[in-house]
């Protein structure tokens, strides 16, 4: 996917194409852009002989997407709906400086139709075409270095076969097999569908073995007699296979969906051949630099059933990374008690009653978050109370990827208890910066060391293969896991997917106190006017690299510069909660601190979001309760209400004075700090906590009880 830089580098080549007349590339004729207006979405005005036409942003960006993945791409395979802007967009995109064209059946062009290359560097001026079939341009291919070939195959039947061959031995086909849907009921024949790609009929579903004339039409084989195995069941790949002829299996749609799912590997079409590439470490995407750090990496994303929220976990994975590789999603059972439930257990049912650890998908995929840490070349040592330590600099930092865990209906069971490990842990994370953009990273560990001695050496051998550490690269520090146990690593990000209904279980302050709590409907809500145009788009968030405020990292915001603004409001804050259980304590004013310094506000209106979004965060969710817990009951108080909560409305009218609008001023918003417009603007929106505040109000006026939660 384009980041947001790239996608400013394009539009800015976009607007300087406004005024030029721009060559169809079979020259027979000519387009101008005539304006573009990119706060409506990207709606580009084009002129041409026929009239003038309307191209929107998103179809001219998700051709480059495609282009971007290295492979040759026929315009038509991508815009497979309905519309007459397709030759224009060919010839918008060809005249960028990256793109050249080739032909039909033309030097490297082997297919019938033109297709268009992204070329590594500017290949020719802004505004012109050139043909690159010659070979003489393959080594500006991009893609064409820091890869490795797994396979190739000149038949298209064969190279699909052997793909998926491939996906399940290495037991990857999950990320595609999860978009099967049955064609009919009871057919036993599937497509694979993904955001408007279709594969019709390329599987044939059993739990036994299909005669071979069941896979006939006529006297001709329509499957491959050789099943694909998956768990227990049987998939017969269709052998029907077309390039670039809009046909039911393409295999340009394949790629389409296949680089969509995998980062780590793509399909590329050279010398005749379709060839699998795995892409080096060093080409896979590194952290962007537009990314929002989080102040925790705990995450309570709540909100009613259907409205996206482990949606925007995978999005937020593939934003930084990828869902093959950055990405877990553990669906949490009704019975998980205790921490064995996911971070594993020992077992002595054996065979020879030794010793063996059991482990899990999370503790494998913390496991690969640190591997990460590894092969980003940051070093682990131990300091002076024995504790692992992550040594490294910021140019080193930036290499390592966040780690999404998704925990799908986080309280199903009461996470007091199954994940208790965890929240202990959490709070043991110690960042230091020096001077030189240097830094320590230091944490307790979460599988401990007693734990791993209790394994004999076999055993203990077991364990590092599962944990994936087999590699001897491992071998240092695998040795250090062992002596002093395998603790949080600081790439690792935590979001609890929350439903609140009957089947469900609350959440202790104890929860609540160390996450993050997003009401997913206030911060990301679905806007049904814009599902089919998306006008608002999330930021890409990342983990935190500071444990605890200090005055130096303060420092650096002008407006708060010593912190004094937001500790007298917290202050306030906690004068209405005062004698109360929601009373807040220095972890909430160090966490607010942490909110601070990560948005790093340049201005009150943005500070005063900061404040905002920590009392939807932080705060409000602690609140709960019947009339009795709410009634205020502090004397010191300034106003005559009786309700804690209308009194934080009171409170925070005056603290949020510059977003908080009143019946005099409606017009006041502030910065959306987690979304931004679709073109990369400021996003405005109303004050979060005052629309929350009155709805908690309600709800306690009509059910006499109320919560923060949806």
């Amino acid at each position: 996917m384009l980041s947001e830089i790239e996608k400013g580098q394009i539009k800015q080549w976009l607007d300087n194409l406004i005024g030029k007349e721009l060559n169809y590339i079979s020259r027979s004729k000519t387009v101008i852009i005539e304006s573009i207006d990119w706060a409506d979405g990207g709606r580009i005005n084009v002129a041409r002989d026929e009239g003038r036409i309307t191209i929107k942003w998103d179809r001219i960006e998700s051709v480059i997407n495609r282009l971007k993945d290295g492979n040759p791409i026929h315009v038509d395979t991508v815009l497979r709906s309905s519309g007459n802007d397709r030759t224009i967009i060919e010839t918008v995109i060809a005249s960028l400086p990256h793109v050249g064209y080739m032909k039909p059946n033309q030097g490297r062009n082997n297919s019938r139709n033109k297709v268009l290359q992204w070329m590594d560097g500017e290949i020719h001026p802004l505004g012109e075409l050139i043909d690159v079939s010659d070979e003489t341009y393959a080594h500006s291919l991009i893609s064409a270095n820091n890869t490795t070939s797994v396979f190739s195959e000149k038949t298209i039947g064969k190279f699909v076969f052997e793909l998926l061959v491939f996906l399940t031995n290495n037991q990857l086909e999950s990320s595609l097999f999860q978009y099967l849907i049955e064609k009919n009921p009871n057919s036993r024949s599937y497509n694979i569908e993904l955001n408007g790609q279709r594969l019709t009929s390329i599987f044939k579903r059993s739990d036994e073995p299909i005669p071979e004339n069941e896979l006939k039409r006529g006297d001709k084989l329509r499957f491959f007699a050789e099943p694909i195995k998956v768990g227990t069941d049987l998939y017969y790949l269709s052998n029907q296979w077309t390039d670039g002829t809009d046909s039911r299996l393409d295999i340009q749609t394949l790629v389409t969906i296949f680089n969509e799912l995998y980062d780590d590997y793509k399909i590329l079409k050279e010398n005749e051949c379709y060839v699998l590439i795995q892409v080096s470490q060093e080409e896979q995407k590194s952290l962007p630099n537009d990314v929002t750090p989080l102040s925790k990496p705990f995450l309570l994303l709540a909100g009613i059933s259907g409205t996206g929220k482990t949606r925007f976990v995978r999005e937020q994975a593939k934003a930084t990374g990828s869902l093959n590789d950055t990405y877990c999603l553990t669906s949490v059972r009704p019975d998980w008690h205790e921490p064995s439930d996911i971070l594993g257990y020992i077992s002595r049912l054996g065979r020879d009653g030794n010793a063996e650890y059991i482990t899990t998908d999370v503790l494998q995929f913390i496991a690969k978050a640190w591997r990460a840490i590894i092969d980003a070349d940051l070093k682990l040592t131990v300091n002076d109370d024995c504790r692992l330590t992550v040594t490294g600099n910021k140019d080193e930092l930036n290499k390592v990827r966040p780690y999404w865990l998704c925990l799908d209906e986080m309280n199903l069971a009461p996470v007091e208890q199954y994940f208790a490990d965890y929240l202990s842990i959490l709070e043991t994370r110690e960042w230091q910066w020096h001077d030189n953009d240097s830094f320590d990273y230091r944490c307790d560990p979460l599988l401990k060391s007693a734990t791993i001695d209790q394994l004999k050496d076999k055993n203990k051998n077991e364990l590092r293969n599962a944990l994936g550490f087999e590699d001897g690269k491992y071998d240092r520090e695998w040795e250090l896991f062992c002596k002093h146990g395998l603790s949080l690593p600081f790439n690792l990000i935590v979001a609890g997917t929350v439903n609140m209904d009957e089947t469900t279980h609350g959440f202790s302050r104890k929860v609540i106190d160390r996450a993050l709590s997003f009401d997913f409907g206030d911060f990301f809500p679905n806007e049904f006017d814009d599902f089919f145009e998306p006008k608002v788009t999330h930021n890409a968030l990342s983990y935190p690299i500071d444990s605890q405020a200090t005055i130096e990292n303060l420092s650096a915001i002008d407006i708060d510069s010593n912190g004094s603004k937001s500790v007298n409001f917290l202050k306030s804050i906690n004068k209405v909660l005062d004698n109360t259980p929601f009373k807040l304590a220095f972890r909430a004013l160090n966490e607010l601190l942490l909110a601070v310094i990560s948005a790093r506000p340049t201005d009150e209106l943005q500070l005063q979001a900061v404040w905002d979004d920590f009392m939807m965060c932080k705060v409000l969710p602690r609140i709960e309760g019947d009339y009795d817990k709410l009634a205020l009951i502090n004397e010191a108080t300034v106003s005559n209400e009786e309700s804690l909560l209308t009194e934080l409305a009171v409170i925070l009218q005056q603290a949020l004075s510059d977003i908080w609008s009143t019946t005099n001023d409606t017009n006041k918003q502030r910065p959306d700090l987690y979304r931004k417009n679709a073109d990369g603007s400021i996003l405005s929106i109303n004050c979060r906590s005052k629309a929350k505040l009155a709805w908690m109000q309600q709800r306690l006026e009509r059910s006499g009880f109320t919560s923060f939660w949806p």
